[in-house]
């Protein structure tokens, strides 16, 4: 697939898709909600890629945010359906079956950060700053934002960033758990990798079962989680990577798992 607003390449299993409108700081446009919304589906039916990375082109800015020259001209019946959009892309990037990286390059401000959220790991550089900045616009978050931050980090955080409006640094989001790993700018692309490469070789139906029964189940009471786990390690248990894998390691020896 081509498109106008983003790169996209996949190396060893890596699936790499790169906002690029550096003269918007990244910002997400229509468009570009568009043509992530494709590019996060095909790369989701493609067998070859087994993790998906995130991140901005240049070295300013993940995300800085929604296109605000083009909420501006918006009714509100439009700004609703670009809000339900932007919520459906994140939504569908939180619920993939296979890992999703964001790389943090720079801003990662109201819809970046909201896209950051969505991912289910975030390695952020030192120049990184996150933030919901909408209410200094006299707007607020809309696209999962005020529901995703409260989940990762309790309503005390997600007040303050929200109503404050001030952006955080890289080193304070890893403080408050928003992000895994935060390292020098010129180390980012070397840190997702070393984070995305174990994650290609693992078994897809281990870490399908993970994604889903660690996100799913953090929605639903404890019983029914626990019910969801032991389905999902029912399957696992049906593949040949499972007779794979218990097989290495009684014979002390790397597993090579085929996905099967």
């Amino acid at each position: 697939m081509s498109f106008e607003n983003l790169a996209v390449v996949t190396r060893g299993g890596i699936h790499t898709i790169t906002i690029k409108r550096p003269a918007k700081l990244n910002a997400l446009n229509r468009q570009t909600l568009q043509e992530l919304y494709a590019a996060v589906i095909d790369a989701s039916g493609d067998d070859k890629v087994r993790v998906i990375v995130l991140t901005g082109a240049g070295d300013k800015a993940f995300v800085a945010g929604a296109d605000i020259s083009e909420i501006r001209e918006q009714s509100p019946l439009e700004a609703r359906s670009f809000s339900q959009f932007g919520q459906n892309l994140m939504s569908m990037i939180q619920s993939l079956d296979k890992p999703v990286i964001a790389a943090i390059n720079g801003y990662a401000l109201g819809g970046g950060m909201e896209l950051a959220l969505a991912c289910h790991l975030r390695v952020a550089s030192t120049t990184a700053r996150l933030g919901l900045p909408e209410v200094k616009l006299g707007i607020m978050p809309g696209f999962g934002g005020t529901q995703r931050l409260v989940r990762l980090a309790g309503s005390t955080l997600a007040l303050e960033l929200a109503l404050g409006g001030e952006p955080i640094t890289a080193e304070r989001a890893y403080e408050l758990g928003l992000v895994n790993r935060v390292v020098a700018a010129d180390e980012l692309e070397n840190a997702v990798q070393a984070l995305a490469k174990p994650l290609v070789a693992a078994a897809p139906e281990a870490v399908r079962g993970i994604l889903q029964a660690t996100l799913q189940g953090a929605e639903i009471n404890l019983e029914a989680g626990l019910a969801l786990e032991t389905a999902r390690f029912a399957l696992c248990c049906a593949t040949e990577d499972m007779q794979e894998g218990t097989s290495a390691f009684l014979d002390k020896r790397p597993a090579e798992f085929k996905g099967r």
